[in-house]
């Protein structure tokens, strides 16, 4: 069983009452700043033996995974909208979720600027409360002093992961390393340097402290190879090749992590799809946490029918709303859908229910793929549903592929046939045909298979770019075909290998999983690729400004800093 959820409940009510402490940070009220409140949960009382502690690491995992599956549509800005490989497609022209630049991000823009800021010190806060109570907590409570030392190394995994979120961001930022218990008015703006310098020693004691694979307590827990793949990816936001290569090298070589060549879990001999292949297994419901996996480094877990278990909202905002395309060109609903208490739903069990919040560039659906469209597994049907097909026998047209061309001029709208209503479905957001809740609309969006944080195909392009950092192709070339050999495509000579070509590849092989903000703004490459590549047909590029690689600091957080200055991000004044 996969137990880390079960905890994840009653921990977050109690950090609910420990976030009354956070004044500055996350308070409009100006009479609670002049007050120091008398009871309150804190170090000191939330947390009296390790099991304790044990629930306070479960909740922030539960947060983490809020980070990766919940929310609205801001939950997908890091992985897709406003960058170079989606937009929003229910409502390419809306005032929202990154569509133009200069009106969805500004410092006063609450649903985006202050929900990021909020995530990442709200979480910090909550560390640093546990932190400071295991360093705290009488020896005595901790037989084996190894133990003390793991939870302190994943609750310091879970600051760095948050820091390396605020810092790519929104650049210097306060280091707040310690818990805030009063009213504290005075921050200031502390350097890059000095963020990374906070990350990279929590990342180092964790990679010292952690478990190593297999060793874990339970699916899902933080291992070294975790905490190396992200000291990895730190060390090439500083410019440290080197250390960077070594770090991707230690997962790589000593953990026993392998990319998956060859088919495996339960249902690879009962296919869903024609030519379904070993990256698609990589994605298959249950397939996440085999131990035979061994390419899984760190696994987002969701459980249906667990206190806390979470779902996974994939299907709802990467998958077209195929059902809003109203009637064949004869007339008849085009896709009737399954058969649920009597009715037809109108939804397919296969596809889920999707409302089309992301939508993949032309980028994501062609141009990446143009020079290995046949062989590259990750391209096959199986993986990119690129088909769809009429679904009502009485009409004319029951079976046949759907196409905007057979229907007479004038009967459809171009914006919405293909931003929301049907488009290239990566069905690795997908569990076809098992889904649990919500079974008059297929899943209602959702469904409940893990989701991958970290996956060894990532470490070995994260090498690539440190190898190519140090002005070795070959051996960036070598390991970029390693990930593509996996999946049948054709191998890069060294000589075609750039940070372009990398982010190509990292699209191929991650889309839908790796913060693609984070990597874009962490190489200084999101507004050149957003103007090159992000074709929202409403605002073409997004209109993204030169400035826009840095987010602004949230007004609020300005103005309530009485007692300090703290400048704003260039070109937000």
């Amino acid at each position: 069983m996969k137990n880390i959820n079960l905890l994840a409940n009653q921990g977050n009510e109690r950090w609910f009452c420990m976030l009354v402490i956070v004044f500055f940070l996350f308070s409009c009220n100006e009479n609670v700043l002049d007050e120091k409140p008398l009871d309150f949960l804190s170090s000191g009382n939330a947390y009296n033996t390790p099991e304790d502690i044990e629930m306070g690491i479960n909740a922030l995992h539960a947060d983490i995974r809020d980070w990766f599956t919940k929310g609205n549509g801001n939950t997908y800005i890091m992985t897709a909208l406003g960058t170079d490989e989606g937009y929003y497609g229910e409502d390419p022209g809306a005032s929202e979720l990154l569509c133009n630049y200069p009106t969805c991000l500004t410092p006063s823009t609450t649903d985006v600027v202050d929900y990021y800021w909020g995530l990442g010190y709200t979480l910090i806060q909550k560390i640093n409360v546990l932190l400071e109570a295991v360093d705290n907590m009488d020896e005595s409570n901790w037989p084996d002093s190894s133990d003390k030392n793991a939870a302190l190394a994943e609750a310091r995994f879970f600051r760095a992961f948050a820091y390396r979120m605020l810092v790519t961001l929104f650049g210097d930022i306060p280091k707040v390393d310690k818990v805030i218990d009063y009213a504290k008015t005075d921050f200031v703006r502390d350097s890059k340097t000095d963020i990374y310098g906070l990350i990279e020693s929590d990342l180092t004691f964790a990679a010292e402290n952690l478990p190593s694979k297999g060793n874990e307590s339970a699916s899902g827990r933080i291992t070294q190879g975790a905490a190396w793949h992200l000291l990895s990816e730190i060390y090439l936001a500083e410019g440290k090749y080197q250390l960077a290569a070594d770090a991707a090298s230690h997962v790589i070589n000593d953990y026993g992590y392998a990319l998956m060549t060859n088919r495996f879990g339960a249902k690879s001999g009962n296919d869903i799809f024609k030519n379904e292949n070993v990256y698609f297994d990589l994605f298959t419901k249950e397939n996440h946490n085999l131990s035979e996996n061994t390419e899984a480094i760190w696994v987002i877990q969701i459980d249906y029918g667990i206190t806390g278990g979470g779902q996974n909202g994939g299907e709802r905002y990467y998958t077209p709303a195929y059902f809003r395309m109203g009637n064949t060109p004869d007339g008849f609903k085009a896709i009737r859908g399954e058969l649920y208490n009597g009715s037809y739903t109108g939804y397919s069990d296969t596809l889920g229910r999707g409302v089309a919040c992301v939508c993949p560039t032309s980028y994501i659906r062609y141009k990446i793929w143009q020079n290995d469209w046949e062989n590259d597994y990750r391209n096959s049907e199986a993986c990119i549903k690129r088909n769809f097909y009429f679904d009502n026998p009485a009409s004319a047209y029951d079976g046949q592929k759907i196409d905007w061309s057979l229907y007479p001029a004038g009967k459809r709208i171009p914006l919405k046939d293909t931003c929301q209503y049907l488009f290239p479905y990566f069905m690795k957001v997908a569990s076809p045909c098992e889904h649990y809740t919500d079974l008059g609309r297929s899943g209602g969006g959702y469904n409940h298979k893990d989701m991958y944080a970290f996956r060894l195909a990532e470490t070995y392009l994260l090498r690539a770019e440190a190898y190519l950092g140090l002005g070795n192709k070959d051996k960036a070339a070598a390991d970029i075909n390693t990930v593509r050999s996996r999946s049948n495509a054709k191998p890069v000579p060294a000589a075609d290998v750039t940070i372009d070509y990398i982010l190509d590849e990292r699209a191929r092989e991650l889309y839908t999983e790796e913060w693609r903000m984070i990597t874009l703004m962490r190489l200084g490459k999101l507004v050149e690729r957003v103007r090159k590549y992000n074709d929202d047909p409403v605002f073409p590029g997004l209109n993204i400004q030169d400035h826009n690689n840095l987010w602004p600091i949230p007004q609020n957080q300005i103005d309530l800093n009485i007692n300090a200055e703290m400048e704003q991000n260039p070109g937000y004044n």
